[in-house]
């Protein structure tokens, strides 16, 4: 059902716009539609609506009504918004109005009753039911990690220790020899995950089997995770470090590309970077009074340091002897404005230039703290070996981290973004970051 969904939201708004540019052209305009200029603007349009779709989150689990509502009406509006920019700035009107507007009306009404579907689904125990066979050190951290947004929606349907199934004995399917195949048609399981204990038992792998063989599918713990959270469990960082490739590494063409995409991108945040400053000066002599810009030591890619530079958010006297968190009373109004839409990260731009920091990536962290990460977690510097980033998988899976849990728990989402690196990843990363940035979504 979310596959189907999801393929209605990527094909409604081709058929909506083309239908109704095709009987504006020849019931109302009178004019030839296909093999002219108002067909490529027809298309563009088409983009932006999928993109703007995209954005606005209606491609993710809705869990509210308003959040549904909210989603309809940034894909409905969006691209009809920035496309009417566009017409303007160009100064063509070649797309008509009724087309833009029906578009969008129309649009909204099947998002929200797409999103309005996918929110009921949700409450109802809509997605993947989950069979988990795992120790109590491995159940309790996922089913905590269930209350966070997932990359495919599932819910726990039951638990069992391998104790509970580890036995060859009986025949029967209510015998003790395959509990587990009885718990799973019994609960109705569409996913059976096995933990490092289970998997070592033949018994219970036997059991899965037969499962297997109903179309139920089965996981490793490490492997549900990375499908179903988007992340590597805490237990299988150490054990696969180096058990895959890294693209930036192992992948020459990508990392040109990516240095590409770097350049591109830091050129045009100096050009931002030159008509915001003088703004932002400004405002500091009312409210934030010092220096313009912030200075502060961070380890780049194999572990050398480098120097961010930032707009300063805080006093020029504060001295960061804390992990900086969310609402930190030491960042003033100006300030909280700046990193609410992200503002005071611009002058990174020439971090990204000089080639200490790319667009995407781990988070550079403070030296004082990596060394204090690097007692603790052991194989925390492989981060280290890509370049850090301004936005990254880890930023826009988990909110933002304040002491060394949080970085345990972003570690692992920074091992998921290692594994599977790519352009894909990469825009998707970065489509989520302005996603985030256009709800004011900040740190």
């Amino acid at each position: 059902m979310r596959r189907l969904r999801h393929l209605g939201v990527a094909l409604a708004p081709i058929v909506v716009v083309l239908v109704l540019a095709e009987l504006h052209a020849h019931l109302i305009g009178h004019y030839r539609f296909t093999g002219t200029p108002r067909f490529a603007w027809t298309a563009a349009y088409t983009v932006l609506i999928e993109l703007s779709a995209y954005l606005a989150g209606m491609f993710d689990d809705q869990r509210s009504a308003m959040s549904a509502i909210r989603s309809a009406l940034g894909a409905a509006l969006g691209g009809g918004i920035a496309i009417s920019l566009f017409q303007l700035i160009l100064g063509s009107l070649l797309l008509p109005r009724a087309v833009i507007f029906g578009s969008a009306l129309l649009l909204f009404g099947f998002d929200l009753a797409v999103g309005l579907s996918a929110n009921r689904d949700l409450r109802d125990g809509g997605g993947d039911r989950v069979l988990g066979v795992l120790s109590p050190d491995e159940a309790m951290p996922l089913e905590a990690d269930f209350e966070r947004v997932l990359e495919r929606p599932a819910h726990v349907v039951g638990v069992l220790e391998p104790s509970e199934v580890a036995t060859t004995s009986g025949a029967g399917a209510e015998s003790p020899g395959l509990l587990l195949l009885d718990a799973g048609i019994r609960m109705r399981a569409t996913v059976v995950v096995l933990g490092r204990k289970a998997l070592a038992d033949e018994s219970i792998v036997a059991q899965a089997a037969l499962l297997h063989g109903r179309g139920v599918r089965v996981r490793t713990l490490g492997l549900f995770y990375d499908e179903w959270f988007g992340k590597l469990p805490i237990a299988d960082l150490e054990r696969v470090s180096l058990m895959f490739d890294i693209q930036e590494l192992h992948a020459l063409g990508y990392a040109r590309l990516k240095r590409i995409v770097d350049l591109t991108a830091a050129s045009v945040g100096l050009v931002v970077l030159a008509v915001v400053a003088p703004l932002v000066w400004v405002l500091d002599q009312f409210g934030n009074r010092g220096p313009l810009f912030f200075r502060q030591t961070r380890v780049g890619k194999g572990g050398e340091p480098f120097s961010i530079v930032k707009f300063r958010t805080m006093p020029p006297t504060t001295e960061p002897t804390e992990w900086t968190r969310e609402s930190d009373p030491r960042i003033g109004v100006l300030g909280k404005w700046m990193r609410r839409f992200h503002i005071d990260e611009l002058p990174q731009s020439i971090n990204v230039l000089k080639g200490e920091l790319s667009l995407v990536g781990p988070r550079p962290e403070q030296p004082r703290y990596v060394e204090e990460l690097l007692q603790k977690i052991p194989f925390y510097d492989v981060r280290h070996l890509v370049l850090p980033g301004i936005t990254g998988w880890a930023q826009v899976k988990f909110p933002y981290g304040a002491s060394v849990e949080d970085a345990l728990e972003k570690l692992q989402y920074e091992f998921f973004y290692l594994r599977h690196q790519g352009p894909m990843l990469d825009a998707r990363i970065l489509a989520r970051t302005v996603r985030t940035v256009l709800r004011a979504g900040g740190r």
